[in-house]
Parts: C-alpha cells; sequence; structure tokens
C-alpha cells in the first residue's frame, strides 16, 4: 500500500512540475508578445517623428528625402523586411543628424523643440524596447531547450521566437547618455 502511495505522489509531483512548466512557457509566450507589441509602438513612434521631421521642410532637401523615403519604408515593411528597414532608419537618422546644424535648424522651427523632445524619446525607447524583447525571447528559448519541454511538446505549435535584431544606436546628437562616461 505504501508503494502504491509513493508512486501517486512521484506521478503528482511530475504532473505538477510538467503543469507549473507550462506555465511558466504560456507565461513567457505572454511577455514576449507584450514586448514585441511595445517594440513595434515604439518603432512605430520613431518612424513617425521622422517622417514628420523629414516633411517639416526645415532640413535641407536631400535629407528631407532620405529620411521620409527611409521613415516610410519602415512603417511599410513586411515582418520580413522589417529589421533591415529600421535598421536603415537608424542609419538614416545618425546621417541627417550627425551634423548638429540640423538639429538646430529643426529645433529653430516653430514646434522644433518639441519635435526634437520627442525624437530624442523615440530613438532612445526604441533600444530598451528591443532589449525587453530579446530578454524574453531568450528566457522562452532557455526553457523551450530543455528535454521534457521538447519530447513532451510542453510548448504546444507556438512558433519558435525569435529575436529583433537591428541597428538601433540613435544620434549621438539626440543620445543624452553619449557626453557621460
Amino acid at each position: 500500500m505504501t508503494t502504491f502511495i509513493w508512486i501517486a505522489a512521484v506521478i503528482v509531483l511530475i504532473g505538477l512540475y510538467l503543469s507549473w512548466t507550462a506555465g511558466r512557457l504560456d507565461r513567457l509566450h505572454a511577455r514576449i508578445d507584450a514586448a514585441r507589441a511595445a517594440l513595434d509602438a515604439q518603432l512605430l513612434r520613431r518612424a513617425s517623428v521622422a517622417q514628420e521631421v523629414g516633411t517639416s521642410g526645415v532640413l535641407d532637401p536631400a535629407a528631407s528625402i532620405v529620411l521620409y523615403q527611409v521613415a516610410h519604408d519602415a512603417r511599410q515593411a513586411t515582418e520580413e523586411q522589417r529589421e533591415v528597414a529600421e535598421s536603415e532608419l537608424s542609419q538614416a537618422l545618425r546621417a541627417v543628424f550627425d551634423d548638429e546644424a540640423q538639429l538646430a535648424a529643426v529645433r529653430a522651427a516653430p514646434g522644433g523643440e518639441r519635435t526634437v523632445v520627442e525624437l530624442t524619446a523615440a530613438v532612445r525607447r526604441v533600444p530598451m524596447a528591443r532589449r525587453f524583447h530579446n530578454d524574453a525571447v531568450r528566457a522562452a528559448r532557455a526553457v523551450r531547450r530543455h528535454r521534457v519541454v521538447r519530447y513532451l511538446r510542453l510548448a504546444g505549435h507556438a512558433p519558435f521566437p525569435m529575436a529583433f535584431e537591428m541597428d538601433d544606436e540613435p544620434p549621438a546628437v539626440l543620445d543624452d547618455r553619449s557626453g557621460r562616461n
């Protein structure tokens, strides 16, 4: 009789462990979804502000065209091309605002100071949102690599989480942290 009780206790413990692991995976996938939504919102915000700056008429014509077109491409990119389009937007922002005269021109325009504050906030939030997303992906991948999770298919049919890799380095003139060492 005690053998039966021990076997039942072990089965219950294994069941609890599997249930806890499946619940943990579910929470990690929900965290990934929330982090991806936040990242998408920050990328959209950055592209919108960049597009606004590009159409404002305060930058030189070449910089306006480049910034507008790259921001538009980032907003319209398909999921497969999103990382490349967002990286190109980061590179365009660095190229346009490499010259502090461009930033001064934006600040001098009516409402320019507010636009610079919005753009600075947008370019600083993208790396944070990407880091949160990639951390959630890393945690889910670590759990999904366990043999028990793979063999018993505790992740269900959820796709394997993928990190969002892009160039998210902000322009030096918009990065308030660049002066700190």
